[in-house]
């Protein structure tokens, strides 16, 4: 009937820096910048409206001048082509110039560069380095990809235990995509011992945020009485929510579990579906 354990573990790519990136430099102002609006908060609002001629214009003059965030965002701009033309060597030099500081999400794009050889050539180790320096600071993103490079073996020996650290860690740090592959490593007994339950725990993290990936797994694990005690009304409910954010096979799983439910349990569920709301932490 359900089809447990789908999905596949994604590394992150140049394409996800985006939201990361730019959500690291805005966290930055509110550490380091005065209450006052000033160029890079104005770069910022400009970079998050679309306006990126004048944001490009705004924060070059801070890269220039060395501020680490400014640097970052600079970088973040030449990976996408936004307000200048895309060149992945000229990223990689402000990325550099942003992590030699410290700046935990440079460190870790500048990582990721290595790790898929964009404007360089690809350079496990060089990788490892940056997702290390990044992840010793908390980022999350690096402590993803970190867990990804020693459940695969790129670069270190294939470590499992290492690899659950890691991808722990990030999770913790509120990374869904971390939640989900710890979840899929559970479920499917990849370098821990099967435990549905502890799949429960990580599936619920993950689609209590919003992913949908992982909200549809955890509707088939209810619906299947796996780690959880069988309940179709919360598997409906995680199924239509997983459905509604696009996942195909919710849809046809949907179909499966109503067909075992009366209507006012369908009604429960349905109820319970319009009122979710996803955690923001």
């Amino acid at each position: 009937m359900f089809r447990t354990n789908r999905g596949r573990v994604r590394q992150r790519t140049i394409g996800s820096l985006v939201t990361a990136g730019l959500v690291a430099v805005v966290l930055s102002l509110g550490v380091a910048a005065p209450a006052a609006a000033g160029p890079l908060e104005d770069s910022v609002s400009a970079y998050g409206r679309g306006d990126y001629a004048t944001a490009v214009r705004l924060i070059r003059p801070l890269a220039e001048q060395g501020t680490p965030s400014a640097q970052a965002l600079l970088g973040l701009m030449y990976v996408l082509g936004r307000g200048v033309t895309q060149d992945y060597a000229a990223a990689l030099t402000w990325y550099r110039k942003a992590a030699d500081q410290g700046f935990a999400s440079a460190q870790s794009d500048l990582a990721s560069m290595y790790d898929q050889g964009f404007g360089v050539k690809q350079d496990y180790a060089a990788a490892l380095t940056w997702y290390r320096k990044a992840a010793a600071q908390g980022f999350a993103g690096a402590e993803y990809n970190l867990g990804l490079m020693y459940a695969n073996g790129k670069g270190v020996p294939k470590d499992s235990t290492a690899a659950v650290t890691w991808l722990r860690k990030a999770a913790d740090h509120g990374d869904s995509t971390a939640a989900f592959t710890l979840g899929l490593m559970y479920a499917n007994g990849e370098g821990v011992p099967q435990d549905f339950t502890a799949a429960v725990t990580w599936y619920r993290q993950a689609a209590e945020r919003g992913f949908a990936d992982a909200q549809y797994n955890l509707g088939t694990l209810y619906g299947s009485g796996k780690g959880v005690p069988q309940d179709y009304v919360t598997a409906h409910m995680w199924l239509t929510l997983a459905a509604t954010a696009g996942n195909q096979d919710a849809l046809q799983d949907l179909d499966d579990v109503a067909r075992r439910m009366s209507p006012a349990q369908i009604a429960d569920a349905q109820k319970l579906a319009r009122d979710w709301k996803p955690r923001s932490n």
